[in-house]
């Protein structure tokens, strides 16, 4: 029964990190925690677990969907894989409970900007690196024609992919939140074309902390393969889901995503 409750929760997760580009895993350790009363190292490592499955599942769909950006999703990674590196190296020198109130304040203020957002933007123009590296792109919509759009401020995305990846080696996250926000606010992205993008980015960043956890013995089988298992089916409806509902309607549960996992950041920070 307990499984089963693991599996149904993480079909859920799965739905929401796919659809939004977050990976499950942001969803995942708040229940595990709060609802199962799972150890958090256990969560944290089952998360990991998680966003791999989540970006192994949704990747191949978008990527046959045409909605990944696959050259700006590599370039990208330089940033983020950089960013984890340096993570590991500064995570025993700051204190959890500032880098929770860091987390949380930021992603409320990203909430409350997004929702400002009302209306899908699009650059008219690209950045003289995403013009030298081709890293505009397109995507199909649902009445079967395609969306261009440009790629602006190349070098603050890389910047917020190197911040992205220190946070997630940091939190035990796959930041797809942050990957999410860089794209869409900073580069002037759709929203489509960034959450899928940042679904192909996040499983690169969390393999990476997940291999550390396996080798400290904090992934527990019982724990790890329902969630994995149920957040690879979640993944796979909500890949299948994205390209029929509206962008807007993703804009805004992506905010209320946003605005409850900020409170309890803020909350487990000043506990």
């Amino acid at each position: 029964m307990y499984e089963l409750l693991l599996l149904g929760t993480s079909i859920g997760a799965g739905f929401l990190g796919s659809l939004l580009g977050l990976g499950g895993g942001i969803i995942v350790v708040p229940v595990l925690t709060l609802v199962f009363h799972v150890n958090i190292r256990y969560a944290i490592a089952a998360s990991l677990i998680s966003i791999v499955a989540t970006s192994s599942g949704a990747a191949a769909s978008y990527l046959k969907d045409s909605l990944t950006n696959l050259r700006l999703a590599v370039f990208l990674e330089i940033g983020t894989v950089t960013g984890a590196i340096v993570g590991f190296l500064i995570a025993s020198y700051i204190k959890a409970q500032f880098l929770f109130l860091l987390f949380g304040g930021l992603l409320f203020f990203s909430a409350i900007m997004m929702l400002r957002k009302r209306e899908e933007h699009f650059s008219g123009h690209n950045h003289p690196w995403a013009e030298k590296l081709r890293l505009d792109g397109s995507y199909p919509d649902a009445k079967g024609g395609w969306i261009h759009y440009k790629v602006e401020h190349v070098p603050l995305g890389l910047f917020a992919m190197f911040g992205a990846g220190i946070l997630s080696a940091l939190l035990g996250i796959g930041s797809g939140i942050f990957k999410v926000l860089a794209m869409d606010g900073a580069m002037k992205m759709p929203i489509k074309a960034s959450s899928a993008t940042s679904n192909f980015m996040i499983g690169v960043t969390a393999s990476a902390s997940a291999g550390a956890y396996l080798l400290k013995g904090d992934i527990r089988p019982e724990i790890a393969s329902p969630v994995a298992v149920g957040i690879i089916i979640g993944s796979f409806i909500g890949a299948k889901m994205m390209v029929k509902i509206p962008a807007v309607r993703i804009r805004q549960i992506f905010v209320v995503v946003l605005a409850i996992v900020s409170i309890q950041m803020i909350m487990k920070g000043l506990s």
